[in-house]
Formats: C-alpha cells, sequence, structure tokens
C-alpha cells in the first residue's frame, strides 16, 4: 500500500462531492494536501479548469495522474492508496452492488436535490415552483426505497463507497427537504453517518460556509 505523500485533493469543504472525496482520505488516514478553490488560490483553479471537460471538482492529483469525478476518485484511492476490499470489495457481485448504491446517492438524491438549490441561485425570491415540487416528490420516492434499503443494510462504523456517496447526499438532502418521521430507519441512519468521526470532520470544517446555502442553513446538524 502506497502511503501516497504526493496526493492533491482540490475542492471546497462545503462541496458535497468534495466532501465525497475527503471522508474515505480522512477515514484510511491516507497522507494529502488539499487545494482549496476561492479567490485567494487561483492557481488551485487553474488545476481544475484543465483536469476535466467542465472544469468540475474535486479532483485529486497524484504526480502525473490528474483525476476527476468523485467516484472515479474513490476508485483510484481503493485501488492506490488504501488496504483492499475496505471502499470496494474485492468480490466482483458485491463490488457491482455497492457501486450500484452509489449511483442511487450520486443521481436520485444529490442531483435531485441539487435542482431545488439550482432553482434557488437561479432567482431566490423565484424558485420555478413546479421544478421544485417535482424533485422534493422524487426525493419523497427515494426515501421511501431508501427505508425498505435499510432493513437489509447494517449501520457499520467501517466507510465504504456507499458512506462516502450516502453522507453528503442525505446531509444536504435533508436540508432540503427534511426526512419525514415514518422513515425512522433512515433519518437513524443520517445520523449514524454523520457521527462517524470522518464525516463529523467535513460537517465542522465545512460549518463557517454555512451561509452560502441558497435556501438557508437549518439551525441543526
Amino acid at each position: 500500500m502506497n502511503p501516497g505523500p504526493s496526493l492533491e485533493l482540490f475542492g471546497h469543504p462545503f462541496s458535497s462531492y468534495t466532501w465525497k472525496t475527503l471522508i474515505p482520505l480522512y477515514a484510511y488516514e491516507v497522507p494529502f494536501s488539499f487545494r482549496i478553490l476561492d479567490q485567494e488560490h487561483p492557481e488551485h483553479a487553474e488545476v481544475v479548469q484543465m483536469a476535466g471537460p467542465l472544469g468540475k471538482f474535486p479532483v485529486l492529483r497524484d504526480g502525473e495522474n490528474l483525476l476527476f469525478e468523485a467516484t472515479t476518485i474513490i476508485e483510484y484511492l481503493d485501488r492506490h492508496h488504501v488496504s483492499p476490499g475496505m471502499l470496494i470489495p474485492e468480490d466482483p457481485d458485491a463490488a457491482t452492488a455497492i457501486r450500484m448504491l452509489d449511483r442511487v446517492f450520486d443521481n436520485y438524491v444529490m442531483n435531485v436535490m441539487q435542482i431545488v438549490v439550482n432553482e434557488y441561485i437561479r432567482d431566490a425570491a423565484n424558485p420555478d415552483p413546479a421544478r421544485c415540487r417535482q424533485a422534493r416528490e422524487q426525493l419523497d420516492r427515494v426515501y421511501a426505497w431508501l427505508e425498505g434499503w435499510l432493513r437489509f443494510y447494517p449501520q457499520m462504523d467501517q466507510i465504504s463507497l456507499v458512506e462516502c456517496a450516502a453522507a453528503p447526499s442525505l446531509f444536504y438532502a435533508d436540508w432540503v427537504h427534511p426526512i419525514p418521521e415514518d422513515r425512522p430507519r433512515l433519518r437513524a441512519w443520517r445520523a449514524h453517518l454523520l457521527a462517524l468521526p470522518p464525516v463529523a470532520r467535513c460537517v465542522e470544517d465545512a460549518r463557517p460556509f454555512r451561509s452560502y446555502f441558497p435556501l438557508g442553513a437549518p439551525d441543526r446538524d
């Protein structure tokens, strides 16, 4: 296992997808340098802009390797910087199941929540009510599915690709559209995830930036 002292992660502490890549780095104590994206560090933005077609972060630099997309970064960490089987199971079928759940949290929780956020970024006083209602209805449907899925998925302290994807997506989705009381397993799992030390560290590091949240950050978490 290569300790990877040359690793650099480019992102922002309030970014959900940056969290997704920070969580495994913290969980498995992988040495890295964090390169924040802000006005004081334009050179960091230059790296991000050249890494991928749309210049999105997070971006991981490992020597000459430059990787974008959070899931890809975690796959890379699993192969090169974390003990095999910790983030993604070595069994092919189990790995397929883990990757499927990763897509659920990115595509059906995080990206659906982002529809509402984008509406408030576009016009905080006049977000499109139809788009916001549709996104919240979709989140309700996903919450219901996750409530059932959690009957079979144990609460674990170990961090896998699932926890990396679930923690930031559920953290912010609950701000946009609170998980209802009739989803007790999902509410309890979100609380469990936020209490895990690598996730709690992300929550605290992001706290100074809560004023950035377009809908107004709730006074909790």
